[in-house]
């Protein structure tokens, strides 16, 4: 069995000291304001799970038209900012460190979420075969408008501008969602882009729009305060390439180019167990980046700890465990059992499932 006293070692990433390399993954849980206002249980939560490493916050949009789902939060006004403060300070103040994950879905949304009921904005104009959270509960997405190039440079701006409200709001440093079938994934994949212009055709055009969203946030965040989600194999959102291993292996060389503080590659998703040549596929594309790397999908201690033994990953990013053991760091160091996972409260409600998770001890909280 693997030494996971590793795990628990404190590491350098770009700018940042991590006490430790078990990280929080970003985790929706819809349950902010209908505006995008964070709601100040928020608080709480995120400061009752401040021994991670790192905590990467839920995706935030970072516009009206980036809303894919009911009751997100936003990263697009002050007021946004202003209650993102009072989350980061809640973490410092139990001595944490969170990054903040900018977020654009694209076709991932219903217009029913939208601003004046638009339709969804995507590269091309071709509907996800997939549902999404409204208020009517689970409906089919709807038909995106496939963008224009000026549409394309608003987006940029509004990555820009929701970097620039992050740092207002206290963040360490920002994480770009170019995984999961969303917005930029959309652009890096042939399946969602159909365009003929110089956002779509060859992979160097398809791969664009990420490029200039990380250099529109580097003018705001240095670079070793920034980072990125990929997701390689897909399985989210009816996302597809029809040559994955040459799509990621042009990601991941424009990637590592241009030093950030990390990639965190989402390797496996619930339901999904991946073959032999999936894994493989995901050794061959690390050989390709040099930097940081943050791994996640389905890890124990175990597992976690031999991924860092053989180099594979610098730290590891656990999701659902973090949402049910506030304390999964000390769970872990000391094998205690995790809490049993309450499913049912996952997206959306109040505070039950979300802050009333037991601590392997009774522990003070930013209440108390």
């Amino acid at each position: 069995m693997a030494d996971t006293s590793q795990l628990f070692a404190p590491v350098t990433m770009g700018a940042i000291e991590l006490p430790n390399r078990v990280l929080m993954a970003p985790l929706t849980r819809n349950r902010a304001h209908s505006d995008g206002t964070p709601k100040d249980m928020a608080q709480i939560y995120y400061g009752q799970r401040a021994s991670a490493g790192l905590i990467v916050s839920e995706a935030t949009q970072v516009d009206e038209m980036g809303k894919g789902y009911l009751d997100t939060p936003g990263i697009h006004s002050d007021g946004h900012a202003a209650a993102w403060h009072r989350i980061t300070d809640a973490v410092h103040a139990s001595g944490g460190r969170i990054f903040l994950q900018l977020w654009h879905v694209g076709r991932i949304s219903h217009s029913s979420l939208l601003p004046e009921g638009r339709a969804p904005l995507a590269p091309s104009a071709i509907r996800a075969e997939q549902q999404t959270f409204t208020a009517n509960g689970f409906e089919a997405c709807s038909t995106p408008e496939a963008m224009s190039v000026e549409q394309i440079h608003d987006a940029i701006e509004q990555f820009r501008r929701g970097a620039e409200l992050a740092r207002q709001a206290g963040f360490d440093g920002v994480e770009i969602h170019s995984a999961n079938g969303y917005l930029l994934d959309q652009f890096i994949q042939d399946k969602t882009n159909t365009r003929d212009d110089e956002y779509g055709g060859p992979v160097e055009n398809r791969i664009r729009l990420v490029s200039e969203v990380v250099d529109a946030v580097a003018t705001v965040w240095p670079r070793d305060r920034i980072g990125i989600r990929v997701s390689p194999l897909g399985h989210a959102n009816d996302i597809g390439d029809s040559d994955t291993e040459g799509t990621f292996s042009a990601v991941y060389k424009m990637l590592s180019d241009k030093r950030l503080a990390y990639l965190h590659v989402m390797e496996q998703f619930p339901g999904h167990d991946n073959d032999g040549e999936s894994a493989a596929l995901i050794k061959r594309l690390r050989a390709l980046y040099d930097g940081f790397v943050i791994s996640n999908g389905g890890y124990s201690a175990q597992s976690a700890a031999e991924a860092l033994a053989s180099g594979h990953a610098d730290a590891v990013a656990f999701g659902r465990d973090f949402i049910a053991s506030p304390d999964l760091p000390e769970r872990l160091r000391v094998g205690a059992p995790l809490n049993t996972q309450d499913q049912d409260t996952f997206y959306g409600g109040g505070e039950e499932g979300y802050i009333d998770y037991p601590f392997l001890e009774k522990r003070r909280t930013v209440e108390d």
